[in-house]
């Protein structure tokens, strides 16, 4: 595959980062980026066209991620954060080998989940589609020598958020209904695997609680994010946080759907 250079091969750090995502889970990782990186400005990039991801034929979630960023690369961006763990297992490096600007992906932090778990288990909550890729067996096969390593699907998690139901009267019956065969005490650590599911981190703190921390990849993305804009003379200190937000490469101008992302960001400050 031929790769793509930017015009004039030129990315400046006042070029914007893009945040891509199959729908709004991608903003738990945008939240930590605007902590971590003030200075910087973002677009965001949610295909609400075709959210979600996680249980539909991987071709044709390839050619959904192929389209969102071809279209970031058209507007100018000096870096992407694929903030979907799905499309991170399924894209990565397929999207390395075409573009010249840094893509930093997600993973499930099964490694510091292990590394941290001492005489009890870790349990990892994602979509199918990043479960039954080869990426993420591979990562378990890697740390995982003690075979302490459980895993559970809940595209469930997805559905609601996109439809911004949080409600914890409907979302504790519907987690303890699908958790309802696990011990909860024996679990040390529970990897939110998607980024959609730190959302629920309360409802979870419930069911777990105080059998286990519960932790995601965010923090360490963004970290990774930074190192790299460092160390390609990328970083800006002179910007302003500004965010663009696009559905599906539409500008997202409903106030009313403008404010709920907002909103969101806002009660993860919280």
């Amino acid at each position: 595959m031929q790769k793509i250079i930017s015009p004039d091969n030129i990315r400046t750090a006042s070029d914007p980062i893009g945040i891509f995502d199959s729908g709004i889970g991608g903003l738990t990782v945008l939240h930590q980026a605007l902590r971590e990186l003030p200075g910087e400005n973002f677009i965001y990039y949610a295909d609400t066209l075709h959210v979600p991801y996680g249980e539909k034929p991987k071709e044709e979630v390839l050619g959904y991620i192929a389209d969102g960023v071809s279209f970031l690369d058209r507007i100018g961006i000096k870096a992407l954060v694929l903030a979907c763990n799905t499309a991170t297992s399924i894209a990565a490096n397929e999207l390395r080998s075409r573009y010249d600007f840094p893509i930093i992906g997600m993973e499930p932090a099964v490694k510091p989940a292990v590394e941290r778990t001492k005489n009890k288990r870790v349990l990892v909550l994602a979509t199918p589609l990043t479960l039954q890729e080869q990426k993420f067996k591979d990562l378990v096969a890697k740390v995982d020598n003690e075979k302490i390593v459980d895993f559970i699907a809940l595209p469930e998690l997805v559905e609601s958020a996109e439809k911004f139901q949080f409600d914890p009267d409907i979302i504790l019956p519907l987690l303890r209904k699908k958790l309802a065969h696990l011990q909860p005490e024996v679990y040390g650590t529970v990897v939110l695997g998607c980024t959609h599911f730190p959302f629920f981190r309360k409802a979870l703190i419930e069911i777990f609680s105080p059998f286990a921390d519960i932790i995601d990849g965010n923090e360490g993305t963004v970290k990774h994010l930074k190192n790299i804009l460092q160390t390609k003379n990328l970083l800006s200190t002179g910007g302003k946080g500004q965010v663009s937000y696009y559905d599906s490469g539409v500008p997202v101008t409903d106030t009313s759907r403008f404010k709920k992302y907002l909103t969101l960001l806002d009660e993860m400050g919280k």
